[in-house]
């Protein structure tokens, strides 16, 4: 069998490892023999060192010989026995003991002068001064080379509470299964440049502990360098090839001296910020060429994103093109609609908003506009990638918050017209390192200048015993005639999860506040309600907000300066980050209240939340939430290639990351397509792996 094909092998398709083993391996996902190759050791135990007895010291793992020189069962002071056999080596004596064994087997297996192996981890008996082992491991001398014994040990993480020593022996069969397979992926050009080895042997030096120590344990050994090359590799080749295909595309020429677009600059109530203006230029390079344009625009909250897409809608438009706008959520998409129709109030534009909520009726009178190009501009959630959607001429394609959708949706909503140009738009902003990982075949645009006039929001971490103290500064904001939310991580109470909840906290908020108008806003109200409570929020009606993280973004109240986060330890850093944007929006002053337990103030989540309390830039909070939480979890499962990470890291493996992204430009210089014999495998295990679902539609063969 192949080594490639061996990966994909099934474990119950082995020999030799138990049922119950594979069914613990199978609940933690570990599923092929491949996912149980890539489950790396956390570190390694050095055995290779031989000591005498006189040398053992207190507190240290070690390997020594000795004869069995007496054996005795002892009786504790609460009458428990323990087994202990006396062992020497000529130099010295230390006793070895087992509160766990099984008489008649013990007793024959250390007989009198008996010798053995033995590896444990030497300590001072309290009461007699002298060194012991306590349930050491013993090989007896007679059934095992002293040799198989002295080498590094790898210590594997515990998986569904299967010990180290088990996972190593499951492991060690499968590497037996693979030492003559020398087939790879990579070809030979590529390991000869970069002195890789192949990766059956990677697999080997990495679980055979075959390397220096030091190497090892830095995850840096010869083996560990090819693991975490094909880790970052992979990914980039089919960002490269993606970028290749994409760049290749014939797309729209725009001519980009927009009257539309400058008029509607003229009737801006502000000026553009410079880093607004660099990127529009940016933008406009992009539309004019006759290549698909293919940029993310990245800006922290309140950097005014929504002015630059609105300002390439309206270049789109001018040249006779529809422009789709979709937003993850129904709040955001609401909110975008109403902002592009103020703002474009007076250019004559047909805007539409389609959403799950729209009517039946609503819906089928939009979707005839769309069809026969009635409408410019249509802002939307999920649903503007439905089947009966049909553009007259999408031109344009705009994606708010991109990274909560999957790079399928982003392809289904681009195949609703001929190569149509794509601005994507985040306002977490993207650590350089993981945005080379993710998204590679992005241009990417950032606005790094906030508008003139927006204050510093000031935040402070506190405990549950301020809440009163909070509610009262609340209160003197609300009696100054500002706004405020209060934010709870959950709707309901849940037997699983505890943590503060909207609806139980509700009354008891409305209770203190009984002198003001007090709102709630969560995910499973109807779209019809929750319209109600934002427009009453908006107009001042509702003073207070109790709310869920769904007005995250979105939500623009220029009034309101104070927000409370209650549960704020079970956020991320970015999401706390995006909820504070919600204030200090206007010209007053704005706090941010982080509520957390009072037995939480002095571990790591008070410590994570004062970097919330010091800056207010968008990069170092990402770049801090990216190390704490790592990129899986800070983007979600979404993005091919990040949260299947296994053994690198791309914080400490950066060189490696930089190499891989070398590499993989320089062979989709060589070979485009991937079509040359040498290469036909890498496009194998991209496909199997999905990492090029985002490029099939694109690739014409």
């Amino acid at each position: 069998m192949k080594l490639l094909e061996f990966l994909k092998t099934p474990l119950e398709n082995l020999k030799g490892i138990r049922p119950e083993y594979i069914r613990k391996l199978k609940k933690a996902g570990i599923v092929t023999v491949g996912d149980l190759l890539y489950l790396t050791p956390r570190t390694y135990e050095d055995r290779k060192k031989l000591k005498k007895m006189k040398d053992l010291k207190d507190g240290e793992k070690a390997v020594f010989i000795g004869r069995v020189v007496d054996v005795n069962i002892i009786k504790t002071p609460k009458g428990k026995e323990v087994f202990e056999v006396t062992f020497s080596d000529g130099t010295g004596e230390i006793k070895a003991k087992w509160f766990h064994y099984n008489k008649r087997g013990f007793l024959e297996r250390f007989k009198p002068n008996s010798e053995f192996i033995i590896v444990g981890k030497v300590t001072k008996n309290l009461f007699e001064g002298s060194l012991e082992v306590i349930h050491p491991e013993t090989r007896s001398l007679r059934s095992v080379d002293v040799e198989d014994v002295l080498k590094l040990i790898p210590i594997y993480p515990s998986v569904m509470e299967l010990e180290s020593k088990t996972i190593e022996s499951i492991i060690d069969k499968i590497l037996s299964r693979i030492e003559n397979l020398n087939e790879d992926y990579l070809p030979s050009w590529l390991l000869r440049e970069l002195k890789l080895p192949l990766l059956n042997e990677a697999f080997i030096i990495v679980h055979r502990g075959l390397d220096d120590i030091e190497k090892l344990k830095e995850s840096r050994s010869r083996g560990h360098i090819r693991l975490i090359f094909d880790e970052f590799f992979l990914p980039q080749v089919a960002i490269n090839y993606t970028k290749k295909l994409i760049k290749g595309r014939k797309g729209i020429a725009f001519n980009t001296n927009s009257k539309l677009a400058e008029e509607f600059l003229k009737n801006l109530p502000f000026e553009l910020t410079n880093a607004q203006k660099r990127v529009i230029e940016e933008i406009k390079r992009d539309m004019a060429s006759p290549k698909m344009m293919n940029r993310l625009l990245q800006g922290d909250v309140g950097s005014g994103k929504t002015v630059v897409a609105i300002y390439s809608a309206l270049i789109a438009v001018e040249n006779g093109y529809q422009v789709a706008f979709m937003a993850p959520t129904e709040i955001l998409a609401e909110q975008h609609f109403y902002n592009i129709r103020e703002y474009t109030k007076g250019l004559k534009l047909r805007i539409a908003l389609l959403t799950s909520s729209t009517s039946k009726n609503e819906r089928e009178i939009i979707q005839r506009s769309l069809k026969h190009g009635a409408i410019n501009i249509i802002i939307g959630t999920h649903s503007l990638i439905q089947e009966r959607v049909e553009f007259k001429r999408l031109g344009l394609v705009i994606i708010d918050e991109q990274h909560r959708f999957g790079v399928v949706q982003r392809k289904m909503l681009r195949e609703k017209g001929e190569n149509p140009d794509l601005l994507v738009m985040t306002a977490t902003p993207i650590p350089r390192t993981l945005a080379l990982t993710v998204y590679g075949d992005l241009d990417i645009s950032t606005i790094d200048e906030l508008p003139a006039g927006r204050k510093p929001i000031t935040t402070r971490v506190i405990t549950e015993k301020d809440r009163i103290k909070a509610y009262s500064f609340i209160e003197s904001q609300l009696r100054k005639g500002r706004q405020a939310y209060i934010v709870y991580p959950i709707i309901e109470e849940s037997e699983k999860l505890d943590l503060p909840a909207v609806t139980e906290a509700y009354p008891e908020i409305q209770k203190f506040f009984k002198d003001f108008n007090v709102g709630m806003l969560h995910g499973r109200m109807s779209w019809n309600e929750k319209e109600r409570v934002m427009n009453k929020f908006k107009s001042g009606e509702i003073q207070l907000l109790v709310c869920t993280p769904v007005i995250e973004v979105g939500i623009d109240v220029p009034n309101a300066t104070v927000m409370l986060v209650e549960g704020a330890e079970r956020f991320g850093l970015s999401q706390l980050h995006q909820l504070r944007g919600r204030v200090g929006r206007g010209p007053y002053k704005s706090y941010c209240l982080l509520v957390i337990p009072g037995d939480r103030l002095s571990g790591n989540s008070y410590l994570r939340l004062k970097i919330l309390e010091e800056t207010m830039d968008g990069f170092k909070i990402a770049e801090e939430d990216l190390n704490i939480r790592g990129p899986g979890e800070f983007f979600g499962t979404r993005q091919s290639g990040i949260s299947e990470l296994k053994v690198a890291d791309i914080f400490r493996d950066r060189d490696l990351l930089e190499l891989a992204r070398e590499m993989a430009t320089k062979l989709i210089e060589m070979d485009p397509y991937l079509r040359k014999e040498e290469h036909i495998y890498i496009k194998k295990t991209l496909e199997e792996r999905k990492l090029l679902e985002t490029v099939h539609y694109l690739d014409s063969g």
